[in-house]
């Protein structure tokens, strides 16, 4: 299915632990594909390239785990409204999530640059030949797969209260 034909589908928020638990691992291993792929970039010797690549493929997968749990913006404005309000007052007591919001790569910049230690000593390692471009891929594998599970997880949660309130 073609990215354009899965953000079209009616699709439903998980609505048994089951299924959350299901759409959890595939967006685990969409995370480390999409996670390994930036860090091929990283480790070419391409000054800027690894950047773009990060913050597309960072956008991408944030976008990708959103549709898998039901929760884009357009998968939130086709819910019931007393579902559609559990999913926001979710949103809202979790803080800077960006589930239900359009991610953006200035939105996906604002989450590197809060992990900046760790991006800066991506981007210094790769003076160091070979070793600091491996140093650099390790890196940025690491933050990018911590920054997407934490959405994966997020998701979950708002899944599971929705399931939750809707049972009781």
């Amino acid at each position: 299915m073609t990215r354009r034909q899965k953000t079209d589908a009616w699709e439903l928020v998980p609505s048994t632990l089951q299924d959350i638990e299901m759409a959890r691992k595939k967006c685990r291993r969409l995370v480390v594909r999409r996670a390994a792929m930036s860090a091929g970039v990283s480790a070419l010797p391409i000054p800027g390239l690894d950047i773009a690549t990060d913050l597309a493929f960072l956008a991408r997968a944030i976008e990708d785990i959103s549709i898998e749990f039901g929760l884009s913006p357009d998968q939130i404005a086709r819910l019931q409204p007393r579902v559609k309000l559990i999913a926001y007052e979710m949103m809202v007591g979790m803080g800077g999530v960006m589930i239900g919001k359009v991610v953006t790569r200035e939105v996906v910049a604002h989450l590197l640059q809060r992990g900046g230690l760790k991006m800066m000593t991506k981007y210094a390692a790769k003076i160091v030949p070979i070793a600091g471009q491996i140093v650099s891929a390790s890196i940025g594998f690491v933050t990018f797969r911590a920054i997407a599970n934490q959405h994966i997880e997020a998701c979950a949660a708002v899944a599971a209260e929705i399931m939750l309130r809707e049972a009781g």
